[in-house]
Protein backbone atom coordinates (compact mmCIF):
# COMPACT_ATOMS: atom_id res chain seq x y z
CA UNK A 1 0.00 0.00 0.00
CA UNK A 2 1.54 3.37 -0.99
CA UNK A 3 2.06 6.36 1.28
CA UNK A 4 -0.69 8.48 -0.35
CA UNK A 5 -3.26 5.75 0.20
CA UNK A 6 -2.20 5.34 3.84
CA UNK A 7 -2.44 9.10 4.38
CA UNK A 8 -5.93 9.17 2.86
CA UNK A 9 -7.11 6.31 5.08
CA UNK A 10 -5.61 8.01 8.15
CA UNK A 11 -7.24 11.35 7.22
CA UNK A 12 -10.67 9.76 6.65
CA UNK A 13 -10.43 7.83 9.90
CA UNK A 14 -9.47 10.96 11.82
CA UNK A 15 -12.43 12.87 10.37
CA UNK A 16 -14.89 10.13 11.31
CA UNK A 17 -13.43 9.93 14.84
CA UNK A 18 -13.77 13.69 15.26
CA UNK A 19 -17.35 13.63 14.00
CA UNK A 20 -18.29 10.90 16.47
CA UNK A 21 -16.89 13.01 19.31
CA UNK A 22 -18.72 16.10 18.06
CA UNK A 23 -21.97 14.16 17.65
CA UNK A 24 -21.70 13.06 21.27
CA UNK A 25 -21.32 16.68 22.40
CA UNK A 26 -24.63 17.59 20.77
CA UNK A 27 -26.56 15.24 23.03
CA UNK A 28 -25.50 17.13 26.17
CA UNK A 29 -27.56 20.21 25.40
CA UNK A 30 -31.19 21.11 24.70
CA UNK A 31 -29.96 23.43 21.93
CA UNK A 32 -30.23 21.89 18.49
CA UNK A 33 -26.75 22.19 17.02
CA UNK A 34 -26.06 21.67 13.33
CA UNK A 35 -22.46 21.00 12.30
CA UNK A 36 -21.25 22.86 9.21
CA UNK A 37 -17.90 21.97 7.66
CA UNK A 38 -16.18 23.80 4.79
CA UNK A 39 -12.74 24.33 3.29
CA UNK A 40 -12.35 28.11 3.41
CA UNK A 41 -10.18 30.33 5.57
CA UNK A 42 -11.92 32.18 8.43
CA UNK A 43 -11.17 35.51 6.76
CA UNK A 44 -13.11 34.52 3.63
CA UNK A 45 -16.40 36.40 3.00
CA UNK A 46 -18.34 33.13 2.69
CA UNK A 47 -17.14 31.97 6.12
CA UNK A 48 -18.13 35.34 7.60
CA UNK A 49 -21.57 34.98 6.00
CA UNK A 50 -22.02 31.56 7.60
CA UNK A 51 -21.05 32.98 11.01
CA UNK A 52 -23.70 35.66 10.42
CA UNK A 53 -26.22 32.92 9.53
CA UNK A 54 -25.49 31.10 12.78
CA UNK A 55 -26.02 34.29 14.76
CA UNK A 56 -29.30 35.05 12.98
CA UNK A 57 -30.55 31.49 13.49
CA UNK A 58 -29.76 31.70 17.21
CA UNK A 59 -31.70 34.98 17.44
CA UNK A 60 -34.70 33.75 15.42
CA UNK A 61 -34.98 30.53 17.42
CA UNK A 62 -34.62 32.23 20.79
CA UNK A 63 -31.41 30.33 21.41
CA UNK A 64 -32.84 26.89 20.64
CA UNK A 65 -30.88 26.44 17.40
CA UNK A 66 -27.32 27.18 16.41
CA UNK A 67 -24.72 26.20 13.83
CA UNK A 68 -21.23 25.03 14.81
CA UNK A 69 -18.81 25.89 11.99
CA UNK A 70 -15.60 23.99 11.21
CA UNK A 71 -13.54 25.84 8.51
CA UNK A 72 -10.21 25.09 6.80
CA UNK A 73 -11.10 21.52 5.74
CA UNK A 74 -11.12 20.38 9.38
CA UNK A 75 -13.82 17.89 8.44
CA UNK A 76 -12.60 17.13 4.93
CA UNK A 77 -12.49 18.47 1.39
CA UNK A 78 -15.61 19.74 -0.41
CA UNK A 79 -16.28 16.30 -1.88
CA UNK A 80 -15.70 14.56 1.45
CA UNK A 81 -18.09 16.95 3.20
CA UNK A 82 -20.76 16.23 0.60
CA UNK A 83 -20.37 12.51 1.20
CA UNK A 84 -20.64 13.05 4.98
CA UNK A 85 -23.87 14.99 4.39
CA UNK A 86 -25.29 12.09 2.43
CA UNK A 87 -24.93 9.75 5.40
CA UNK A 88 -25.99 12.36 7.95
CA UNK A 89 -22.62 12.49 9.76
CA UNK A 90 -22.37 16.20 8.92
CA UNK A 91 -25.26 18.63 8.84
CA UNK A 92 -24.27 21.36 6.39
CA UNK A 93 -21.54 22.40 4.01
CA UNK A 94 -20.66 24.93 1.34
CA UNK A 95 -19.43 23.76 -2.03
CA UNK A 96 -18.81 25.28 -5.41
CA UNK A 97 -21.42 24.23 -7.95
CA UNK A 98 -18.42 23.08 -10.01
CA UNK A 99 -17.81 20.31 -7.46
CA UNK A 100 -21.51 19.66 -6.93
CA UNK A 101 -22.00 18.92 -10.64
CA UNK A 102 -20.36 15.53 -9.99
CA UNK A 103 -23.41 14.71 -7.89
CA UNK A 104 -25.99 16.71 -9.89
CA UNK A 105 -25.04 16.75 -13.61
CA UNK A 106 -27.50 19.52 -14.55
CA UNK A 107 -25.42 21.94 -12.47
CA UNK A 108 -22.81 21.75 -15.23
CA UNK A 109 -24.82 24.61 -16.73
CA UNK A 110 -23.33 27.10 -14.26
CA UNK A 111 -19.85 26.18 -15.48
CA UNK A 112 -20.66 27.22 -19.04
CA UNK A 113 -18.28 30.10 -19.87
CA UNK A 114 -19.79 33.56 -20.30
CA UNK A 115 -23.29 32.33 -19.39
CA UNK A 116 -24.10 35.51 -17.46
CA UNK A 117 -23.86 38.96 -19.02
CA UNK A 118 -22.82 40.66 -15.78
CA UNK A 119 -23.18 40.56 -12.00
CA UNK A 120 -26.76 41.88 -12.02
CA UNK A 121 -27.86 39.29 -14.57
CA UNK A 122 -26.31 36.54 -12.45
CA UNK A 123 -28.29 37.55 -9.37
CA UNK A 124 -31.51 37.80 -11.36
CA UNK A 125 -31.04 34.16 -12.34
CA UNK A 126 -29.84 32.77 -9.01
CA UNK A 127 -32.44 34.58 -6.90
CA UNK A 128 -35.33 33.81 -9.24
CA UNK A 129 -37.30 30.72 -10.20
CA UNK A 130 -34.41 29.12 -12.07
CA UNK A 131 -32.10 29.45 -9.08
CA UNK A 132 -34.69 28.06 -6.66
CA UNK A 133 -35.30 25.08 -8.91
CA UNK A 134 -31.58 24.29 -8.92
CA UNK A 135 -31.46 24.37 -5.11
CA UNK A 136 -33.84 21.41 -5.11
CA UNK A 137 -32.20 19.36 -7.85
CA UNK A 138 -29.96 17.49 -5.39
CA UNK A 139 -32.68 16.37 -2.96
CA UNK A 140 -32.68 12.83 -4.37
CA UNK A 141 -28.97 12.73 -3.45
CA UNK A 142 -29.86 13.62 0.18
CA UNK A 143 -28.55 17.15 -0.36
CA UNK A 144 -30.89 20.14 -0.11
CA UNK A 145 -29.76 23.57 -1.27
CA UNK A 146 -30.69 26.49 0.99
CA UNK A 147 -29.16 29.44 -0.85
CA UNK A 148 -26.39 30.53 -3.20
CA UNK A 149 -23.37 32.58 -2.18
CA UNK A 150 -21.67 34.96 -4.57
CA UNK A 151 -18.30 33.59 -5.65
CA UNK A 152 -17.66 36.35 -8.16
CA UNK A 153 -16.12 35.76 -11.55
CA UNK A 154 -13.34 33.26 -12.12
CA UNK A 155 -10.26 34.23 -14.10
CA UNK A 156 -6.89 32.67 -14.89
CA UNK A 157 -3.68 33.34 -13.03
CA UNK A 158 -0.26 32.04 -13.98
CA UNK A 159 3.50 32.38 -13.74
CA UNK A 160 3.59 33.83 -17.25
CA UNK A 161 1.46 36.56 -18.90
CA UNK A 162 -1.70 35.41 -20.68
CA UNK A 163 -3.17 38.10 -22.90
CA UNK A 164 -4.94 35.82 -25.38
CA UNK A 165 -6.10 32.17 -25.42
CA UNK A 166 -3.08 31.08 -27.49
CA UNK A 167 -0.85 31.87 -24.49
CA UNK A 168 -2.54 29.05 -22.56
CA UNK A 169 -1.26 26.43 -24.97
CA UNK A 170 0.94 23.94 -23.16
CA UNK A 171 0.24 25.40 -19.72
CA UNK A 172 -0.83 22.99 -16.97
CA UNK A 173 -3.74 24.71 -15.22
CA UNK A 174 -5.35 23.57 -12.02
CA UNK A 175 -9.11 23.11 -12.23
CA UNK A 176 -11.74 21.75 -9.86
CA UNK A 177 -13.00 18.20 -10.26
CA UNK A 178 -15.46 19.49 -12.82
CA UNK A 179 -16.07 18.06 -16.27
CA UNK A 180 -17.15 21.48 -17.51
CA UNK A 181 -14.03 23.23 -16.20
CA UNK A 182 -11.82 20.54 -17.73
CA UNK A 183 -13.53 20.91 -21.11
CA UNK A 184 -13.30 24.69 -20.97
CA UNK A 185 -9.53 24.65 -20.45
CA UNK A 186 -9.14 22.11 -23.26
CA UNK A 187 -11.13 24.33 -25.64
CA UNK A 188 -8.87 27.24 -24.70
CA UNK A 189 -5.75 25.20 -25.46
CA UNK A 190 -4.50 24.57 -21.93
CA UNK A 191 -3.86 21.32 -20.09
CA UNK A 192 -6.44 20.92 -17.27
CA UNK A 193 -5.12 19.35 -14.08
CA UNK A 194 -7.59 18.63 -11.23
CA UNK A 195 -5.94 19.23 -7.84
CA UNK A 196 -7.51 19.68 -4.40
CA UNK A 197 -7.61 23.33 -3.32
CA UNK A 198 -5.61 22.66 -0.17
CA UNK A 199 -2.78 21.14 -2.21
CA UNK A 200 -2.59 23.85 -4.87
CA UNK A 201 -0.06 26.23 -3.29
CA UNK A 202 2.53 23.44 -3.07
CA UNK A 203 1.67 22.26 -6.60
CA UNK A 204 2.32 25.77 -7.92
CA UNK A 205 5.58 26.04 -5.98
CA UNK A 206 6.84 22.71 -7.25
CA UNK A 207 5.85 23.37 -10.87
CA UNK A 208 3.28 20.57 -10.97
CA UNK A 209 0.97 23.19 -12.49
CA UNK A 210 1.76 26.53 -14.15
CA UNK A 211 -1.35 28.33 -12.99
CA UNK A 212 -5.01 28.03 -12.04
CA UNK A 213 -8.33 29.82 -12.26
CA UNK A 214 -10.40 31.31 -9.48
CA UNK A 215 -11.88 34.53 -8.13
CA UNK A 216 -9.87 37.46 -6.76
CA UNK A 217 -10.45 36.93 -3.00
CA UNK A 218 -9.51 33.26 -3.22
CA UNK A 219 -6.35 34.12 -5.18
CA UNK A 220 -5.41 36.69 -2.53
CA UNK A 221 -6.35 34.81 0.66
CA UNK A 222 -4.64 31.60 -0.53
CA UNK A 223 -1.44 33.63 -1.09
CA UNK A 224 -1.13 32.15 -4.57
CA UNK A 225 0.06 35.59 -5.65
CA UNK A 226 3.38 34.69 -4.04
CA UNK A 227 3.92 32.14 -6.82
CA UNK A 228 1.83 33.45 -9.74
CA UNK A 229 2.63 37.02 -10.69
CA UNK A 230 0.02 37.44 -13.44
CA UNK A 231 -3.73 37.67 -12.89
CA UNK A 232 -5.72 37.56 -16.13
CA UNK A 233 -9.07 39.35 -15.78
CA UNK A 234 -10.89 37.40 -18.49
CA UNK A 235 -13.80 36.45 -16.15
CA UNK A 236 -14.70 33.29 -18.03
CA UNK A 237 -17.17 31.82 -15.53
CA UNK A 238 -19.18 32.89 -12.49
CA UNK A 239 -19.79 29.67 -10.57
CA UNK A 240 -21.80 30.35 -7.41
CA UNK A 241 -21.22 28.57 -4.13
CA UNK A 242 -24.15 26.61 -2.77
CA UNK A 243 -25.06 26.17 0.89
CA UNK A 244 -26.39 22.65 1.46
CA UNK A 245 -27.96 20.70 4.29
CA UNK A 246 -28.30 16.94 4.57
CA UNK A 247 -31.92 15.92 3.96
CA UNK A 248 -31.49 13.48 6.86
CA UNK A 249 -30.99 16.53 9.11
CA UNK A 250 -33.48 18.78 7.31
CA UNK A 251 -36.32 16.26 7.51
CA UNK A 252 -35.73 15.90 11.24
CA UNK A 253 -36.41 19.62 11.78
CA UNK A 254 -39.88 20.90 12.57
CA UNK A 255 -41.55 23.16 9.99
CA UNK A 256 -40.81 26.15 12.25
CA UNK A 257 -37.13 25.17 12.56
CA UNK A 258 -36.90 24.77 8.78
CA UNK A 259 -38.40 28.24 8.35
CA UNK A 260 -35.89 29.81 10.76
CA UNK A 261 -32.97 28.10 9.06
CA UNK A 262 -34.08 29.01 5.52
CA UNK A 263 -34.61 32.65 6.52
CA UNK A 264 -31.21 32.83 8.24
CA UNK A 265 -29.55 31.31 5.17
CA UNK A 266 -31.21 33.79 2.80
CA UNK A 267 -30.28 36.73 5.02
CA UNK A 268 -26.67 35.52 5.14
CA UNK A 269 -26.49 35.45 1.33
CA UNK A 270 -27.62 39.09 1.17
CA UNK A 271 -25.01 40.01 3.77
CA UNK A 272 -22.37 38.02 1.89
CA UNK A 273 -23.00 39.91 -1.37
CA UNK A 274 -22.08 43.16 0.36
CA UNK A 275 -18.85 41.95 1.95
CA UNK A 276 -17.87 39.98 -1.17
CA UNK A 277 -17.73 43.11 -3.33
CA UNK A 278 -15.53 44.82 -0.73
CA UNK A 279 -13.30 41.73 -0.58
CA UNK A 280 -12.86 41.79 -4.36
CA UNK A 281 -11.71 45.41 -4.33
CA UNK A 282 -9.39 44.80 -1.39
CA UNK A 283 -7.89 41.71 -3.07
CA UNK A 284 -7.29 43.59 -6.32
CA UNK A 285 -5.49 46.35 -4.45
CA UNK A 286 -3.39 44.02 -2.29
CA UNK A 287 -2.17 41.71 -5.06
CA UNK A 288 -0.98 44.70 -7.07
CA UNK A 289 0.89 45.97 -4.02
CA UNK A 290 2.50 42.51 -3.84
CA UNK A 291 3.82 42.88 -7.39
CA UNK A 292 1.15 41.03 -9.37
CA UNK A 293 0.49 42.33 -12.88
CA UNK A 294 -3.25 42.42 -13.62
CA UNK A 295 -4.01 41.89 -17.31
CA UNK A 296 -7.25 42.88 -19.05
CA UNK A 297 -7.42 40.81 -22.25
CA UNK A 298 -10.10 40.98 -24.94
CA UNK A 299 -12.79 38.65 -23.51
CA UNK A 300 -14.27 38.12 -26.94
CA UNK A 301 -11.21 36.11 -27.96
CA UNK A 302 -11.89 33.69 -25.11
CA UNK A 303 -15.62 33.65 -25.78
CA UNK A 304 -15.07 32.56 -29.39
CA UNK A 305 -12.85 29.65 -28.33
CA UNK A 306 -15.50 28.17 -26.01
CA UNK A 307 -18.48 28.67 -28.34
CA UNK A 308 -18.49 24.95 -29.30
CA UNK A 309 -19.40 24.20 -25.67
CA UNK A 310 -22.77 25.90 -26.22
CA UNK A 311 -23.40 23.62 -29.17
CA UNK A 312 -22.49 20.59 -27.07
CA UNK A 313 -24.82 21.67 -24.24
CA UNK A 314 -27.65 22.37 -26.67
CA UNK A 315 -27.69 18.72 -27.73
CA UNK A 316 -29.55 18.14 -24.44
CA UNK A 317 -33.10 19.59 -24.85
CA UNK A 318 -33.36 20.49 -21.14
CA UNK A 319 -30.04 22.35 -21.20
CA UNK A 320 -30.99 24.11 -24.42
CA UNK A 321 -34.19 25.43 -22.84
CA UNK A 322 -32.40 26.52 -19.66
CA UNK A 323 -29.72 28.41 -21.60
CA UNK A 324 -32.44 30.15 -23.59
CA UNK A 325 -34.40 31.02 -20.43
CA UNK A 326 -31.29 32.46 -18.75
CA UNK A 327 -30.33 34.51 -21.80
CA UNK A 328 -33.86 35.96 -21.98
CA UNK A 329 -33.78 37.25 -18.41
CA UNK A 330 -33.20 41.00 -18.49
Amino acid sequence: MNILKLKKIYHSGLILFLLLILAGCDDQSDVRKIKLGHGLDTSHPVHKAMVYMSERLYEKSGGSMTIDIYPNQQLGSERECLELLQIGSLGMTKVSTGVLENFVPSLQLFGLPFLFRDREHRFEVLEGEIGESFLNKSVDKRLKGLTFYDAGSRSFYAKVPVEQPEALKGLKLRVMESTTAINMVKHLGGSPTPIAWGELYTALQQGIVDGAENNLPSFYLSRHYEVCKYFVMNEHTALPDELLISTLIWNDLSSQEQKWLKEAAMESSEYQKEIWRKAELEALDEIQKAGVTVLYPDKELFRQKVQPMYEEFSEDPEMKELIKAIQEIK
